[in-house]
């Protein structure tokens, strides 16, 4: 199969699709692999790299696609690559379709198969592509939310450790998945005072059994959201529900009883943000201003550590390529899996989440087998 890895476009959005070491592996599989020149710099990634791998060079993006059979990338496809998306071809990449109404209009409108990272779901519940971006991000966030908090930042001037004599910083983290157990593992690291908020007590359980009671875990009930959220120095949303928006749990109003210079960073942002005052930012201008409170809403955020979440992501993605390149409707057939992470195909909606989340009252293909 003709395997594309194109440039990302994305707003300083520096991974790629795929690392040299996985082309090399699709090429050894016997697959063909293009990737436009250039897509790998921003990870540390030459062209001479990916040709010494067996891959080809394409130009331009045109070129890419177009050769493409199978198109491997990191995030969703903007309006500018909208005219490269065609039927007959495959694209598998993190989508947020419940976020990106427009882009999924357009894939319903020309019938390509789509599969989204964020939605291939194990049987136990985890989201195997999902998971070392969500890590990184966790990590990301206590990292980035500490910056902010600094005066010149347009912080409150808190440092999260504290100091002799001085309370640490407050960080509430809303969820308690891979990104809220990241960004717990962070803040304790620099010494903060931490509470983690979630729905689910087992997982509440587990956390205090792994943090060994160095955290507060709490019930996320409505008013215990409003309690912690007043004092929080650096609120962390970490809510996820995988293929849907994400909830929304802190209000306007909420956010404007915070103290001011008070940070708050919506990892959700990608899936619409958890928080009502959240609005997706960039790389280029991550944070602004809102009822006095600095929010951070960049929806790529492990881009900006690129070469890192490149391996991550490729050593994540690189098997399930690998069984799609070889066939897709038998990859799609024997692996339960990778059906759940079909989002769209011939211009129906697989995917439950996200066909609810759209609100146009389209319903999604329940289990069909793969078209022939």
């Amino acid at each position: 199969m003709n395997v594309s890895v194109p440039k990302e476009v994305k707003v300083q959005e520096f991974r790629v699709g795929l690392t040299p070491e996985g082309a090399r592996a699709l090429v050894e599989a016997g697959h063909r692999v293009l990737v436009q020149k250039g897509a790998g710099n921003g990870s540390g990634f030459s062209d001479e790299q990916y040709e010494a791998a067996g891959a080809r060079l394409g130009e331009t993006a045109a070129e890419v696609y177009g050769e493409g059979e199978l198109i491997v990338k990191v995030k969703e496809p903007l309006a500018q690559e909208f005219g490269f998306l065609e039927k007959g071809k495959i694209l598998f990449t993190f989508l947020h379709l419940a976020a990106e109404p427009a882009l999924t209009r357009r894939l319903l409108d020309c019938g390509m198969t789509a599969l989204a990272y964020e939605t291939v779901q194990l049987g136990d519940g985890s989201l195997p592509l999902l998971m070392p971006m969500s890590l990184i991000a966790g990590r990301m966030a206590t990292q980035v939310g500490a910056f902010y908090l600094q005066k010149e930042q347009g912080g409150c001037g808190v440092l999260l450790s504290g100091a002799p004599g001085v309370r640490p910083g407050r960080v509430v983290i809303l969820g308690g998945g891979t990104v809220g157990v990241n960004a717990a593992r962070i803040a304790l690291g620099m010494g903060a005072e931490v509470q983690v908020l979630d729905i689910s007590p087992a997982r509440l359980s587990a956390l205090d059994t792994r943090f060994q009671g160095r955290l507060r875990t709490l019930m996320a009930h409505s008013s215990t959201i409003e309690d912690e959220v007043r004092g929080a120095d650096l609120l962390i949303g970490a809510v996820l529900v995988p293929g849907a928006r994400a909830p929304v749990l802190v209000s306007r109003e909420l956010v404007a009883t915070m103290q001011p210079g008070s940070v708050i960073v919506d990892v959700a942002v990608d899936q619409g943000g958890c928080v009502e005052t959240s609005r997706r930012t960039t790389h280029e201008a991550p944070v602004f201003e809102e009822l006095g409170v600095l929010h951070y809403g960049v929806a790529n955020m492990p881009g900006a550590l690129s070469r890192t979440s490149t391996y991550a992501l490729t050593n994540s993605t690189l098997p399930y390529v690998l069984k799609l390149a070889a066939g897709p409707d038998a990859a799609l057939a024997a692996d339960p899996a990778l059906m759940l992470g079909l989002n769209t195909r011939g211009g129906e909606i697989f995917n439950e989440a996200v066909a609810a989340s759209l609100g146009r009252g389209e319903k999604p293909v329940r289990r069909r087998g793969p078209e022939k």
